[in-house]
């Protein structure tokens, strides 16, 4: 027993010597060494125990991993919580905090709003602020900005927040500086020392301010004066669910309140979606358009316009989707017994969001072909809504082409896995796709390239962890060119097809295609996500010059859902995924402008910011462009109780009219 206590006095003396000494060890390893040794010590015990602990411990982190992820997950999807991709358990407790109402600030200092009694003492985030120092209000609080206050109104810091499901997320926007910097300085300032003590921000950054102390106010960033600028039409999407499966306008009194405030600040006009699986739901042609009707008088009375989308997809499942609208039920019905009919992926998986492009020509739809069917849902509507067409109301017809109603591949589906930036995988493996492929693969004389290919990655690889991807890989070969040739043909063939039978239709009226915004792996030579959606725009390729053109022989816009270029303040990830939103867009522009065809656009993500809006402003109409050239139209996603709360409302009022080219007088020139 006297040896036993010995040894162990030795060796946590030996410990401590080399923690006080600065020998430091390295790790849990030579933790678990040493106890290792003082167990040899004491009796002898198995030295595989350090390793099986060490397994035991990665299989619990796994586990918590996973536990993490789904809630996460679960958090994004069905509480619209703004939570970056690589969140832990303290963005979470942030976003709950922010929800109750209180202030979290960037170093996790959190207190009421509106208490100063609450506000934080001591430590590194209570600093004096004095005139050599005074910038460190700014950098402490990033995404913050001081508002000035005017007599008559509460002397509280207030927030330019974007408020996701009751969480408010100070917005780290440069632009949100109220107007007049003097008044910022006297609202903080004030003549009365207990005026500043009101400031619940202040308060956390400083303990007094005398007057040989100045608070220095950062100043605003230059704005662009959009007055006399060409007059750019804003329509207003309405929510997914604002007619029901039973083809019924769930709540036309609530509604029409919500679009007298869009009139009253000249909107002008609103998008709605004709959902194919409410309207031909339960037999071939037998067509509803009740709720439409209804809906469509309400926005005629209002002299409002409106652009329609012809909604050939599934609703749910993907970002932003909070309604459930599947395909018709007897199209499911048939893709029960020939699953064919859907895109499919290379381990056989199907997606049902829409119908392959495989089948646009084969009678597999209870006698008709896929453009049959399309055709005649078209035509049904334009003879139910004639009077509409006839008087101007409907300004544009949207045609869905594909997933989310645009035109590409299904490549990155949320319901297969996909996570952003996953390069997504080629979806051509139902047996339709498959036997086009076949075809041209003869045609060309090699048979053997009758496959996809076999060393593409999952849907969330990387480029360079894939053999057909990376630099100098398969994509860029003779094999590779040929498959990518025939998958990005086959969709503007797609689109080229449906839009033939469409501008017959709607003969007169302004038709148009949405293009999706892949700008993910832009900065790499092969463009990988671009190229599993089906856009061939690889570095030394113009992968959207064929669409444009083909959208230009049918008279067609080009709606391109990209135009915020943001990824939900997902910066970090975006230089992780060597994204390039602005470089996609602007080569997409320049092709669209090339050729002539007008480019309307539409946010991808809500958007209630103030550096939101300028960004789509500098895209709508470029700065020193020498044609003036500008978007044919902008639509706003999408109407919402928290686009009609006050502060939010009255920035969107500010978007429309200098998106308008009108003069708006808070704009520092």
């Amino acid at each position: 027993m006297m040896t036993t206590t010995t040894e162990r006095r030795t060796v946590q003396h030996r410990l401590m010597v080399g923690a006080e000494g600065g020998i430091a060890l390295r790790g849990s390893n030579n933790r678990f060494q040493h106890h290792h040794q003082i167990q040899d010590a004491q009796g002898g015990v198995r030295r595989s125990r350090p390793l099986e602990e060490k397994e035991r411990t990665k299989l619990r982190e796994r586990h918590r991993r996973a536990i993490t992820a789904r809630i996460l997950a679960g958090l994004r999807r069905h509480g619209n919580y703004n939570l970056r991709v690589r969140a832990d358990i303290n963005d979470v407790i942030a976003a709950l905090a922010r929800e109750a109402g209180w202030v979290v600030l960037p170093d996790g200092t959190t207190f009421p709003s509106r208490s100063q009694g609450s506000r934080p003492a001591g430590g590194a985030s209570t600093t004096v602020v004095t005139s050599s120092s005074s910038h460190m209000v700014s950098q402490q609080t990033p995404a913050a900005s001081l508002r000035g206050v005017s007599p008559g109104h509460r002397s509280s810091v207030e927030y330019n927040t974007s408020r996701v499901k009751g969480v408010f997320m100070p917005s780290s926007s440069p632009y949100d500086l109220s107007s007049g910097a003097q008044s910022q300085t006297s609202a903080m300032m004030g003549d009365r020392g207990e005026q500043t003590e009101n400031h619940p921000l202040i308060g956390a950054s400083m303990d007094t301010v005398n007057d040989k102390q100045v608070v220095d106010i950062p100043p605003k960033l230059q704005e662009r004066d959009y007055a006399g600028t060409p007059y750019v039409p804003v329509y207003v999407m309405l929510p997914l669910g604002v007619i029901n499966m039973k083809c019924e306008l769930v709540d036309p009194d609530g509604l029409l309140k919500q679009l007298r405030v869009l009139k009253s600040v000249n909107v002008d006009g609103v998008m709605v979606d004709c959902w194919w699986g409410i309207v031909e739901a339960h037999s071939p042609q037998e067509y509803n358009w009740n709720g439409y009707k209804r809906l469509f008088q309400i926005v005629r009375e209002l002299k409002l316009k409106l652009q329609v989308v012809m909604s050939f997809h599934e609703c749910g499942g993907n970002v932003g989707d909070d309604v459930c609208i599947p395909l018709p039920h007897w199209v499911a019905e048939i893709g029960r017994s020939n699953p064919d009919i859907f895109f499919t992926d290379r381990e056989g998986r199907r997606n049902p969001e829409c119908l392959s492009w495989g089948i646009d020509k084969e009678r597999v739809l209870r006698g008709r072909t896929a453009v049959e069917v399309y055709f005649d849902f078209m035509r049904s509507f334009r003879v139910e809504f004639d009077e509409f067409f006839e008087d101007g109301i409907i300004s544009m017809v949207e045609v869905g082409l594909g997933p989310c109603g645009e035109l590409r591949y299904p490549s990155y589906p949320v319901k297969h896995g996909w996570r952003y930036p996953g390069i997504g995988e080629f979806q051509c493996y139902d047996q339709y796709l498959l036997k086009s492929l076949r075809k041209a693969a003869e045609a060309r004389g090699h048979s053997f390239w009758a496959r996809g290919p076999d060393n593409a990655g999952s849907y969330n690889s990387r480029p360079y962890e894939t053999g057909f991807f990376c630099d100098g890989g398969d994509y860029d070969g003779y094999y590779g060119r040929f498959f990518l040739n025939w998958y990005s043909q086959v969709l503007v063939d797609h689109g080229d097809r449906v839009l033939s039978l469409a501008k017959l239709i709607f003969e007169g009226t302004c038709i148009a295609a949405k293009l999706s915004g892949i700008h993910w792996w832009y900065k790499t030579a092969n463009h990988a996500a671009e190229l599993t959606a089906g856009f061939y725009n690889p570095c030394n390729r113009d992968g959207y010059a064929a669409i444009v053109a083909m959208l230009k022989k049918h008279g067609a816009a080009l709606n391109l859902a990209c135009a915020e270029v943001r990824m939900l303040d997902q910066h970090e990830d975006i230089s992780e995924a060597l994204a390039d939103p602005e470089g996609l867009v602007w080569q997409v522009l320049n092709a669209s402008w090339d050729v002539c065809i007008p480019v309307a656009s539409e946010n991808s993500f809500p958007c209630h910011d103030r550096e939101g809006y300028n960004k789509i402003l500098d895209n709508a109409k470029p700065l020193n462009d020498p044609d003036r050239r500008h978007f044919s139209a902008f639509t706003y996603l999408r109407l919402s109780p928290l686009l009609m709360e006050r502060h939010n409302f009255m920035e969107f009022e500010r978007f429309v009219k200098r998106i308008h080219g009108e003069a708006v007088l808070d704009v520092q020139l």
